[in-house]
């Protein structure tokens, strides 16, 4: 398994506290940077996921929902799916939400969001986690289940082939 991490705000975008929220420039980002690997012969048939955390599920979920069954599995980390309400009905992708179960307002905005997904899907609840995860070990539990969910849904497009 492969993964590229990059931002999707430039660091003086970033310093504007709105763009951060500004959904649509993070998704179009997102979906050059995936265009971008389906261009690459070396890289273009593996499977292709999508980790987002916070705002950065949104955008996730959104470019998932544009590429429909080229994405293969969607992992958001105390996202904020809700802000893709929109688009949640066309994701093909299976998607695992991972929330804290202190973070008790960001829980019910992953509900809301869980239930206009119509893919497969699983919402995880991080007993004793907070919004960031900070918490000793509550970042190990969710690489650990996004792994899992990664790694199920990569063989399974695998097997497709």
């Amino acid at each position: 398994m492969g993964t590229l991490l990059f931002d999707l705000l430039t660091e003086q975008e970033d310093s504007l506290y709105q763009n951060r929220f500004d959904i649509h420039k993070l998704t179009a980002r997102l979906i050059q940077t995936t265009q971008w690997i389906h261009q690459s012969v070396s890289i273009s048939k593996l499977p292709l996921g999508y980790f987002g955390a916070s705002t950065g599920a949104a955008s996730a979920l959104r470019a998932a929902a544009f590429f429909g069954n080229s994405i293969n599995a969607v992992v958001s980390r105390g996202g904020r799916p809700d802000l893709a309400l929109d688009e949640l009905d066309q994701v093909k992708a299976p998607t695992l939400l991972l929330v804290g179960g202190l973070d008790t307002e960001v829980i019910w905005l992953n509900q809301k969001a869980y239930d206009r997904l119509d893919c497969p899907k699983k919402m995880e609840i991080v007993a004793g986690a907070s919004h960031l995860f900070e918490e000793p070990g509550k970042l190990e539990t969710v690489a650990e289940s996004a792994g899992d969910w990664f790694d199920t849904w990569f063989k399974k497009a695998k097997e497709h082939v």
